[in-house]
């Protein structure tokens, strides 16, 4: 049986340790029998006929900028069939000037109003809506808590509740913002999990299950 292939292709802000969290990802799709290449450049995205040969695109790279030649190649990858999955800024915080790239993923970040340390807790979507959530209870997180805007196009499958405090935000009231999501993208499953500042938040079984899920899940 053919081994599925992955390409994670890691970098731009040290601080979300994009090479830590790198390994974790390369391990659990190890483990699940895939062949895992990691890249430290976006230039892995320039080969069109090497994307297509793909099953599971996994984007590690948290702000920094991506040229059209590097974005079109990975864009017509996912409508054609080919995963991708990704977490926290590494993913849906990878180009802020690239709204075609937020397009595709189904989100961006705007702001994490407590920073670091605030603990609050994953309230999963009702189960048996996705096999990516299926058995999995609510859980708590000592972590930046992502507030995201999104695309209303998303499967939510988890979510946070944001407590009134002295953010301007807090004049609309208590919120509720998707943690967990999927969304198509053409043929192209693309799964998002907000989770991942630092690479110790998947030593949580929750959150590094779904993220084993959400690849497989994921991947074509």
């Amino acid at each position: 049986m053919k081994s599925k292939k992955a390409l994670i292709v890691r970098g731009g802000w040290d601080g979300h340790e994009p090479q830590k969290v790198s390994e974790v990802f390369a391990g659990l799709l190890k483990e699940e029998g895939f062949e895992v290449e990691a890249s430290d450049t976006l230039d892995s995205f320039k080969d069109e006929e090497k994307l297509l040969d793909l099953n599971l695109i996994v984007p590690i790279w948290t702000m920094g900028d991506i040229s059209n030649e590097q974005l079109q190649p990975v864009l017509k990858a996912v409508e054609l069939g080919v995963g991708m999955a990704g977490c926290h800024g590494g993913m849906c915080d990878s180009f802020r000037n690239c709204v075609e790239w937020q397009f595709m993923t189904g989100s961006q970040w705007v702001a994490h109003p407590f920073n670091d340390g605030v603990e609050y807790e994953v309230n999963i979507i009702g189960s048996g809506s996705s096999p990516i959530i299926e058995g999995i209870k609510d859980f708590k997180v000592k972590s930046e808590q992502y507030f995201l805007h999104i695309d209303p196009s998303v499967d939510v499958l988890a979510t946070t509740t944001f407590p009134l405090s002295d953010g301007a935000h807090s004049a609309n009231g208590i919120i509720q913002m998707p943690v967990v999501y999927t969304k198509m993208w053409g043929k192209g499953k693309v799964f998002y999990n907000a989770l991942g500042h630092h690479a110790d938040i998947f030593d949580i079984p929750e959150a590094k299950e779904m993220m084993r899920r959400g690849f497989l899940w994921a991947a074509k």
